[in-house]
């Protein structure tokens, strides 16, 4: 699943193109992409409304409009959202098409588990997940004093409580195992033992990560591209993430594999206490 740096870079790379762009038509192909909407209000809605910013929240990206509504996103497992110059053409792994006055933005998704909403410009959307969100782990209100107390009182592991929304929003599998491989830290450790010491290389860890996963444009595992369907290159950054079995890039033991909470978790037996 796309997680900060991936979508962010989307971000960026739609930013730079579709802002104060109209919206002209929209074309729903896959209904059920759509989850607080019929496609007949969804393009009623949208049609004629100016792309005023693209913004980011933890995971989801949101189409800023002109209008009382605004778009929202969530690309979950292999969704993309491509913008494309107008005699492009629609491709055939098309499930949304929003034509615009200059160019087509095209939403895909091979698995089909991604979700758009419309959602008022202000309060709460009513979507589950989003609301309860957490401060965004690119926030400034992402702070060794916010996170101490609520690690100090967790009897969860370490791992899980980074993959919490509601605690930081934007982490997931990969970045998490990355940052807590660069501050030595065993996923299977519990919060409440992670001391303060360790609790700041964790932090810089996580900063540095996110930092170098969006400079290269992400990760791509297998589907993520970019706003202009480039591929992430991150990929050969990453010490431990999908590299079981191969040597530590600091000690040379073998990067282990376990199931941890249902997610598939990578790390370093020497080097990660």
């Amino acid at each position: 699943m796309p997680e900060l740096p991936e979508v962010e870079t989307v971000r960026r790379t739609l930013a730079d193109v579709v802002t104060g762009r109209k919206i002209t038509a929209v074309q729903v192909f896959l209904p059920r992409l759509l989850k607080n909407a019929v496609p007949q209000v969804f393009g009623h809605t949208l049609t004629g409304r100016v792309i005023t910013s693209v913004v980011r929240r933890g995971k989801y990206l949101r189409l800023v409009l002109d209008g009382d509504k605004d778009l929202l996103v969530h690309l979950r497992m292999t969704g993309s959202l491509i913008y494309m110059p107008a005699d492009s053409g629609i491709p055939g792994t098309a499930h949304i098409v929003f034509t615009l006055d200059m160019g087509i933005l095209v939403y895909c998704d091979v698995r089909t588990f991604g979700c758009l909403w419309l959602v008022p410009k202000t309060g709460k959307t009513g979507i589950k997940g989003y609301d309860e969100l957490g401060p965004d782990a690119t926030d400034p209100a992402f702070t060794i004093d916010y996170v101490w107390p609520l690690l100090h009182k967790s009897r969860r592991t370490v791992k899980a409580f980074l993959l919490d929304q509601t605690v930081v929003a934007g982490l997931g599998n990969i970045y998490a195992d990355e940052a807590l491989f660069a501050a030595g830290i065993r996923p299977s450790r519990r919060c409440h033992g992670i001391t303060k010491r360790e609790l700041i290389a964790l932090k810089k860890a996580i900063d540095d990560v996110l930092a170098d996963g969006i400079a290269y444009g992400g990760t791509t595992i297998r589907d993520f591209v970019n706003g202009s369907g480039r591929e992430g290159e991150n990929s050969e950054n990453l010490a431990v993430y999908g590299r079981q079995g191969r040597p530590c890039p600091r000690c040379s033991t073998k990067i282990a594999y376990v199931k941890q909470g249902g997610r598939g978790t990578h790390y370093c037996p020497h080097c990660q206490k």
